[in-house]
């Protein structure tokens, strides 16, 4: 049996797994942990504390899954002072065979290794085995990449399309995108800037400025205090998970409206993709706000938004549209690239 060591390696947390494979490439977990990331100068330290407390051999393989660039197999993270080399982790972990990849690139691995109760079927559509797999993750900010079929695996591919303009198809989102710019003062949005965590707030700050419904005294509150930290690493509230969640309960009249915004456009921008791939294979929805707010998609016009694409609806009709319930498909996607090394 080969022992693996997978880590989704973020600036808020770390989580670290070691997994038991044998030839047939099936993963046995044997034992995990969760860090906070900032407690430690480096991720050294923490491997080190993790196969201590695991009281095990050290593991021949080891897959990182980092939330920032990598270049020549180095990385430095996007929102802590780490630099990591992987020839310096090898080093110094005593782990012969390491490797570094993109977090996002992490769940187009791991989206093989889920299970049916890891998937909610959005779209059945009519699913082609060798066809182009897409991804598309909603969160801190917009991932999105796509999977090709390479023999008996798939090669995966990370993008920077949460990047691309932001594209308003009706008179709301034009006066969204108009307030955005003059908001920021700059000259192009981002489609990360409306389809995202941060995206959450900014929809409710455009409704609330232009005073669509009074604001509820606990969540002006948690928008006040998010506004006040922009700029910091961490933040004391996550506003746009207090909107959310009032969606949900159907509390707040300004925060109905502004998931229903979200929803709308994340549906329209998964469209786009789907359109430039053709993702037969399926369009597999990842992030950490499509599971929370699963009830709110069901019964929205995401699907409408993801299909109205004029001509080419019938073509989009047929693509399967999945949402990853499992929050770790990234670890997930780090043990099998390790076991592949």
């Amino acid at each position: 049996m080969t022992l693996l060591l997978a880590g989704d390696i973020g600036g808020t947390k770390t989580i670290l797994r070691l997994s038991e494979t044998s030839d047939s490439e099936a993963l046995h977990t044997i034992y995990q942990e969760n860090y906070h990331s900032a407690d430690f100068p480096d991720l050294v330290p923490i491997v080190q504390q993790f196969l201590l407390k695991a009281n095990t051999r050290t593991p021949e393989k080891a897959c990182f899954a980092i939330a920032g660039p990598l270049v020549n197999n180095t990385a430095k993270l996007t929102n802590l002072a780490w630099f990591l080399d992987t020839e310096r982790l090898q080093q110094e972990l005593g782990i012969p065979q390491i490797s570094m990849i993109n977090d996002f690139a992490a769940v187009g691995y791991g989206i093989s290794g889920l299970q049916k109760q890891d998937l909610y079927t959005l779209q059945i559509g009519n699913f082609q085995p060798e066809a182009p797999i897409g991804i598309i993750g909603a969160g801190t900010g917009l991932g999105q990449g796509f999977l090709i079929k390479k023999g008996d695996y798939y090669q995966v591919f990370p993008s920077e399309g949460g990047h691309a303009d932001f594209a308003p198809r009706n008179e709301i989102e034009f006066q969204l995108l108009k307030y955005l710019l003059g908001r920021h003062d700059i000259q192009r949005i981002s489609v990360e800037r409306v389809v995202s965590g941060m995206g959450i707030v900014a929809i409710y700050q455009f409704l609330r400025d232009r005073q669509f419904a009074t604001e509820s005294p606990d969540i002006a509150q948690a928008v006040r205090t998010w506004e006040r930290e922009v700029g910091q690493e961490e933040k004391s509230v996550d506003a746009g998970a207090v909107i959310g969640t009032a969606a949900l309960q159907g509390s707040d009249r300004l925060s109905e409206r502004t998931l229903q915004l979200f929803i709308e456009a994340y549906g329209a921008e998964a469209g786009n993709l789907a359109l430039k791939l053709l993702p037969y294979g399926g369009l597999y929805i990842a992030g950490g706000i499509a599971p929370r707010i699963l009830p709110l998609i069901q019964n929205s016009d995401f699907l409408l938004n993801f299909t109205q694409k004029g001509r080419m609806r019938r073509l989009l009709e047929e693509i399967p549209v999945y949402i990853i319930l499992n929050s770790q498909v990234g670890l997930i996607g780090a043990a099998l690239c390790a076991a592949r090394l």
